[in-house]
Formats: C-alpha cells, structure tokens, sequence
C-alpha cells in the first residue's frame, strides 16, 4: 500500500475549506460598495479609483477585485492604463443595492450575525443547542428574542428575508392555483414582500400580516407602504395569541424554526381557526427523502442548529406534522428552487 504522500490533494476538500474565504470575499465587497460604486459610475474603473472612492488601502483592494474577477462578480480588462474592472451582469442583478433582486441584505445579515453564530458550530452540535448565548450574551431560549435583540438587527433580519421573496416568492406561490383563496393570513409575515408576491399574483385577494408588535411597527415603518390597501396588519404572538378565522394561512419559513411539538401546537391552533374547506400553505426548504440532499438544504438546518430550536425536514415529515394538526389532502411541489411547497386542506 503506497504512502499517504501518493495521494493527489483532492479538489473538492481545497474548494470546501476554502469556501469560508469565498463568502467572505463576496461579504466585503459587498459592505464596501465595491459593486455599487461600479453601477454608478457606468464604466470600468482602475482599482486606485475603487480605492480612493471607498477610501480603502491601494493593495488591499486591488487584491479584493481580483478574487472577485476569479469569483466571476467582476470582469477585468488589461488596457495600457493599467487594469479596469466593471460588474457582471450576476452582481448588477443580486449584489448592488438598489436592484429589485437585490440580496445585499441577506449578504450583510449572514457576514455579520450568521457567521457570528457559525463560529461555535462545534459546540452547538456537541450541545444540540443554538448559540446565541455563547456568541452575544443573550439567552438562547427565546431564538427570536435573540434575533430581534435590537431594532437595527431586527431591521437587518426582515430587509434580508424580503430580498429572499423578491427572488423565489413567486415561485412558491405559483406552485399550487390559490385563486380560490380570497382571505389570507401570513404568519410571521415580517416585511411583507411574500404579501406583496401574493397580492401581485392573486389580484382578487387580501392578505394580512401577523406578527409581533415591534415587527409589525417597524414593517410598517419601512417596508409596507400605506397605498398597498391589500395588504393590512395584525399585532400579536401566534403561539400565544388567538388566530383569526381565514381562508388560506402562509407559514414560510416558520416551522423549521422549531421543534416537532411546538410546530404541532401551532397547526393545531391554525387548524381549529381556519375556515372549512381552507387550508395552509408550507414554505420551506425540503430535504431528499433519504436526507442525501439538497446540499444548500443541509447547510439550511445546520443553520437552524446554530440560531434556532429547528431543523429543515423531509416532505414526509411535513406532511405527518400536518395531519397531527388536523389537515389532510395533503399536497407536495417541488419549485427546483431554494424553497419548495406544501399544502393541506380542512
């Protein structure tokens, strides 16, 4: 048997350990406004201009731009001037602020709290438990105090989850015909860019977003403009609160944030206030049924390991916890994006 020394370095664990480094190139440019500043100027321009206009070290940002031409975010062209870089279409698209598809926020929210959390990946999988305590000092038992722990990381949490919706809300919606639902509850609906998806979709319909009063404030405040007439509000906490009579009730997002009985509780509690002849609608992000993938759906509940009481689960399992609550005909679609669909009915 030949020697360790014979084996070739294999790629994929130079690409794995490395990915760190990659997010976090992509991070920086980002929070730098590398990406914006290019948009702006509508033309290239050499990275001692970069540097001088976001007021950066020279080497340091001529070295930033070249990872980010390796990582195809920007394009570079060799003149006799020297280097001139300009965007890809992909980072005019999802990285510069003021696109409609813009996921700037998610970026910021993921360099400067996910990673946070991430950095006691080994104790959260040792403990079972997420890491809020350990990485703010906050207590991790209520994972949404924690998340909302000020109003500008609330602010973050909600610009990040609606750049989401902007990108894969239609999807989701569409995957099933909800036209015959006129009145509709968002549960958790946050920033209300799923509302917005809905609405947009489903022009007959109304949507109503319930959440926690500081949430609701703050959506109201900067997200949710007062001429959206479809779209209206309810103060309150789903878990501890009653919920209204509606046709139709969106949890996106919500149930992998918990465990397998809080998420029983509360479609209990939708299933009893739901309309007969209504029903629920799931966004999530679902596992293979043999737990094999999609990677990025893996990556998602480890995740929710670090930051929640969740985790991401299979279609099978949604669909147990489903019919624990009360709902059946139960319905499965896969978007063959980020998140995928699952619908019951009273």
């Amino acid at each position: 048997m030949g020697s360790t020394e014979d084996l070739d370095y294999p790629q994929i664990i130079v690409q794995y350990s490395s990915g760190f480094l990659v997010s976090k190139v992509m991070f920086t440019a980002c929070e730098l406004g590398v990406f914006d500043l290019l948009l702006e100027s509508g033309e290239p321009l050499s990275s001692d201009s970069i540097a001088a206009c976001l007021d950066t070290s020279t080497t340091g940002m001529e070295r930033l731009l070249e990872a980010c031409v390796g990582l195809k975010l920007l394009a570079v062209e060799v003149t006799q001037k020297g280097a001139l870089y300009r965007n890809t279409e992909i980072s005019n698209i999802y990285l510069t602020k003021s696109s409609p598809k813009s996921q700037y926020h998610m970026m910021m929210y993921y360099s400067n709290t996910v990673y946070s959390c991430w950095q006691h990946l080994t104790e959260a999988v040792r403990e079972g438990r997420n890491q809020y305590e350990r990485t703010f000092g906050i207590s991790s038992k209520d994972p949404f105090g924690a998340m909302y722990r000020s109003e500008e990381e609330m602010s973050k949490f909600m610009a990040g989850q609606n750049s989401v919706w902007s990108i894969c809300g239609r999807d989701v919606l569409a995957a099933f015909d909800l036209s015959s639902f006129t009145q509709i509850y968002d549960l958790g609906g946050g920033g209300g860019a799923l509302a917005r998806e809905f609405v947009s979709l489903y022009p007959n319909s109304t949507v109503t977003i319930y959440d926690l009063p500081k949430v609701v404030r703050v959506a109201k405040e900067q997200f949710v403009s007062p001429e959206e007439r479809r779209i209206t509000f309810h103060e309150g906490d789903f878990f501890n609160d009653s919920i209204p009579e509606a046709e139709l009730y969106i949890l996106s997002k919500i149930l992998h944030d918990w465990d397998d009985d809080k998420c029983k509780q509360l479609l209990a509690k939708v299933y009893k206030a739901c309309k007969p002849g209504g029903g629920v609608l799931l966004v999530e992000s679902l596992l293979n049924e043999d737990k094999s993938g999609p990677l990025e759906t893996q990556l998602y509940s480890m995740n929710m390991l670090v930051q929640t009481e969740g985790k991401e689960r299979t279609a099978a399992e949604y669909s147990k916890l489903l019919e624990a609550g009360g709902f059946g005909a139960i319905q499965v679609k896969r978007t063959g994006k980020l998140y995928d669909a699952v619908l019951g009915r009273k």
